[in-house]
């Protein structure tokens, strides 16, 4: 087995279409409806698929809960732009810009949460 990349992640939330609406506003993201009209978040070559609370898409989580992410996405943009961008719309920076460790080294990091309360991380690499 040769794994490469994660394709998606699911989030499960208590309002789709404020977190469509925060993502879409802050990160960019484009929103996607998908089969039975489900929507997601896409990015790059990334999808955050949305499962509302209550309503969730089988086979799941055992235990799906709003609020229960910690994620982190990495950027080419440099830490200080992403800072005034978050700040410039409204979004309280909860730590950062700091040091951190990624999968293929150090990167420097500012973290956030959305609407849920989900850890959003945002981190470039050093080497970048």
């Amino acid at each position: 087995m040769n794994l490469q990349r994660i394709d998606h992640v699911v989030f499960t939330v208590r309002d789709i279409e404020a977190i469509c609406a925060f993502y879409r506003r802050v990160l960019g993201m484009e929103v996607v409806t998908l089969d039975g009209g489900r929507k997601a978040l896409r990015f790059g070559e990334c999808k955050i698929n949305l499962h509302q609370t209550g309503r969730e898409f089988a086979p799941g989580a055992r235990r799906p809960e709003p609020g229960a992410q910690d994620l982190c996405l990495v950027t080419t943009s440099p830490i200080p732009v992403v800072v005034d961008q978050l700040r410039r719309a409204g979004v309280e920076i909860v730590d950062g810009p700091v040091p951190r460790m990624g999968a293929l080294g150090g990167i420097e990091s500012v973290y956030f949460r959305d609407p849920d309360g989900n850890l959003i991380e945002i981190g470039r690499y050093v080497s970048q």
